[in-house]
C-alpha cells in the first residue's frame, strides 16, 4: 500500500494542469488507503494536503480552483467526513463569508463548522460538541483530556489531543503519541460502524506502541502492555459491542 501511495505523491507533484481531474486524484488517494485533508479556502482556490495511511505524515499538497473539485468536497475537510447528501442544495456564491469563519486571524484553517461527538460535521448552525484546543498540552494533561475525552464519548476528539501532542513533542516520542492518536482514530471508525477501518488503524497503532516500548521511553504512567494487548483482543475477536466501554485509555 505504501508503494501505490508513493507512485501517486510522484504523480501528483506538478500536477496542477487546467485538464488535471482533482477528484479523481483524491478518490485514487483515498483507494490506495491515504488520507487527504482541506487545509485551506478562498474564494478562487483550495489547498488539499495529501496525507499517509494514517493521517500523520504529509505527503504531498496542491492548490486548485476546479468547480468539480469545490462540489466534491462540500461540507468536508478530510476523507474522514461522508459527503454531503446528493440532493443538497448547490452551494452559494456567497458562501466565501462563511468558510472565512474556518480560519483564524492569522489565515490559518480551523474548523468552525460544528460536529457531533464521533467527529462528523453538521450544518453550520447546529449544536455540536465543544471543538477542543489545537494547542498542545503537556503529556501527563494531554494523557488526562484524552481520557476524560473518551470517557464522554469523543474518541475523535482524543484523537486531536493526541495529534497535536505528537506534532510538538520530540521525535523520540513520536511513536508514542502517534499510536496513542491512531488508537483513538480506530475506536472512532468502530463508533461509526467502520469495523474494517478500525482494523487497520488499531493494528498501526499497536506496532506503534509495540516499537515505542522496545526504546523504554517514558510512558507518563500509561501501561503499555495493557493497551497494546487490549488492541490484540480486538484484532483478534472483533466484535459490534462499542469499544469504548472497555478502551484501555
Amino acid at each position: 500500500m505504501a508503494g501505490r501511495l508513493d507512485a501517486l505523491s510522484e504523480g501528483i507533484q506538478g500536477a496542477v494542469e487546467p485538464s488535471t481531474d482533482f477528484v479523481a486524484l483524491l478518490r485514487r488517494w483515498e483507494g490506495a488507503g491515504g488520507v487527504w485533508k482541506v487545509l485551506g479556502r478562498d474564494r478562487d482556490a483550495v489547498t488539499v494536503g495529501l496525507y499517509r495511511c494514517d493521517g500523520g505524515e504529509e505527503a504531498d499538497r496542491f492548490v486548485a480552483s476546479d468547480p468539480r473539485l469545490a462540489q466534491f468536497l462540500a461540507g468536508r475537510i478530510s476523507s474522514q467526513d461522508q459527503p454531503d447528501s446528493m440532493g443538497a442544495p448547490a452551494a452559494d456564491p456567497d458562501d466565501h463569508e462563511q468558510r472565512d469563519r474556518d480560519r483564524d486571524p492569522g489565515g490559518r484553517a480551523r474548523q468552525a463548522r460544528p460536529r457531533d461527538r464521533l467527529g462528523r460535521p453538521l450544518p453550520y448552525g447546529s449544536v455540536g460538541v465543544e471543538p477542543v484546543s489545537e494547542e498542545p498540552l503537556p503529556p501527563l494533561a494531554t494523557i488526562s483530556v484524552a481520557h476524560d475525552l473518551l470517557a464522554a464519548g469523543r474518541p475523535f476528539s482524543a484523537h486531536e489531543v493526541y495529534e497535536a501532542r505528537w506534532k510538538a513533542g520530540p521525535a523520540s516520542e513520536r511513536e508514542l503519541w502517534q499510536g496513542l492518536a491512531q488508537l483513538c482514530v480506530g475506536i472512532t471508525h468502530a463508533e461509526r460502524g467502520n469495523q474494517i477501518g478500525a482494523l487497520r488503524l488499531i493494528g498501526r497503532a499497536r506496532r506503534r506502541l509495540e516499537t515505542y516500548a522496545a526504546t523504554g521511553g517514558p510512558a507518563y504512567g500509561l501501561h503499555l502492555s495493557h493497551i497494546i494487548e487490549w488492541i490484540q483482543n480486538r484484532e483478534s475477536e472483533p466484535d459490534d459491542n462499542s469499544w469504548l466501554i472497555s478502551q484501555p485509555l
